[in-house]
């Protein structure tokens, strides 16, 4: 089977699961909620803090200024943010799906709402996830120059989408949702630097690069 029709299987997949999660969103959330114990509480809280998106922009960067070939995706990268930002924005205000603990079907942990409540604005609703859109559009371009890194991303990615579960501020499918659209963006951005090599451009432009 060729990566395109593996690549197109595993995209319809997603997002049939996604609509079936969909269905059993309360009940997935609800479950969820059993295992809180304080334990868990504070390592998702910290999964939380290291998903805060200066912290992943920094990371990210100076992962790629590392090595000087490899420096051309820092570009890409940052557009892949950026657009996911925008996107998540658009869809936020255009679904106004409100969050789990908004329905009241699950309280939302009053350590985390401490931590996160400037988050919880009138167009800041449940779909999609930000931070799964933002860990997951990092994806492909980690997949294609830092091979065994991306298995540790990719936890860690899993973490930060479930974190959002566990803390009741967003559904599975929000999760979801937000790591395919941002996957999506990270592989569009990977083939257009493939294609155009604008982030090589920059970098050569800037003297960062050669």
């Amino acid at each position: 089977m060729k990566k395109r029709d593996v690549f197109i299987t595993g995209l319809l997949m997603s997002v049939i699961l996604t609509l079936i999660v969909f269905l059993y969103d309360s009940k997935i959330i609800k479950l969820v909620s059993l295992i809180r114990t304080e334990y868990f509480d504070y390592i998702f809280l910290s999964v939380t803090f290291a998903s805060n998106t200066f912290i992943i922009f920094f990371f990210l960067t100076t992962l790629f200024l590392w090595k000087e070939h490899k420096r051309k995706w820092i570009l890409p990268l940052w557009l892949s943010s950026l657009f996911a930002g925008i996107i998540s924005y658009l869809l936020k205000v255009m679904v106004m799906r409100p969050r789990p603990f908004q329905e009241q079907l699950i309280s939302v942990l009053q350590i985390a709402f401490h931590f996160m409540r400037n988050n919880f604005l009138s167009w800041n609703t449940s779909f999609p996830s930000f931070q799964a859109m933002l860990v997951f559009a990092a994806l492909p371009i980690l997949n294609k120059e830092f091979r065994k890194f991306k298995y540790v991303w990719l936890i860690f990615a899993c973490l930060v989408g479930f974190s959002r579960v566990y803390f009741g501020v967003h559904y599975l499918s929000d999760v979801l949702a937000g790591a395919i659209i941002g996957y999506l963006i990270g592989f569009a951005m990977m083939k257009l630097e493939e294609k155009y090599n604008f982030g090589l451009k920059l970098m050569r432009k800037l003297k960062i690069s050669k």
